[in-house]
């Protein structure tokens, strides 16, 4: 252990204390400064460890607000994005929207850790459901950074949707998703029209431009009537 790195030792210290349960999902770890007070290292030290925890997808990092352990659910960064009016489309389907909310709110607290922003600064919330050939399909509840799509609430979501505005305002050039199977709530279930109790498939969706988070999306549609997939490249070795 002595001849570990520091910034080594730093990176299992977090790692035993997740495993242990001492650090649970989305709680905030020691800051750069603990970690090198506690370890007696630069901070730039410290900051190595936590950086590549981060790029590991074991941490997660909102500017101003700290560092947190992420999500403990199978993340994929390989499912292609696409709008759901397209895929509706490409099925040869009729699409369209219906828009059950599109408002102002105060963030509480994982709203501003998932976008970086301030703890009860104003963000734009939207809750839409898509439609294939009038059939309820999709439920979408998305948080929208102002400062990257000003406009965002003055958009008509029944003629373009968000993820094609967004794409417009502020290029994609990141996305990280969590997927998981899901017991739907009864709100859901009503705009769903199930009237059984069934499993739905919820996506968790956070989308970067160049300047910043722009938008954090809980996407969840009914197990019978969605799936995803995609195609996977794998390079020869040299």
């Amino acid at each position: 252990m002595e001849n570990t790195p520091k910034f080594a030792q730093i990176k299992q210290h977090i790692i035993d204390n997740i495993r242990a349960g001492v650090w649970h999902e989305n709680q905030q770890v020691p800051s750069e400064n603990e970690l090198a007070n506690q370890f007696k290292v630069s901070r730039m030290t410290a900051r190595r460890a936590l950086t590549e925890l981060t790029d590991s997808g074991i941490l997660t990092r909102s500017q101003g607000l700290g560092t947190f352990v992420a999500s403990f659910k199978s993340q994929s960064s390989l499912l292609e994005i696409k709008s759901i009016a397209e895929e509706v489309r490409q099925r040869n389907s009729h699409y369209s929207c219906t828009v059950l909310s599109l408002e102002s709110i105060a963030a509480l607290a994982p709203i501003a850790i998932a976008l970086g922003v301030e703890i009860d600064s104003q963000v734009y919330r939207s809750v839409l459901l898509h439609n294939e050939n009038d059939t309820p399909l999709q439920v979408e509840e998305r948080f929208v950074n102002p400062a990257l799509a000003a406009d965002y609430l003055q958009q008509n979501f029944s003629e373009l949707t968000p993820h094609e505005y967004l794409s417009n305002v502020a290029p994609l050039t990141e996305a990280r998703h969590t997927v998981e199977a899901i017991m739907p709530s009864e709100e859901v279930c009503q705009w769903l029209n199930l009237f059984n109790e069934e499993p739905c498939l919820q996506v968790i969706r956070r989308t970067w431009s160049s300047s910043g988070i722009v938008s954090f999306a809980r996407l969840v549609s009914p197990g019978s009537k969605y799936r995803l997939g995609g195609h996977l490249t794998f390079k020869r070795p040299i």
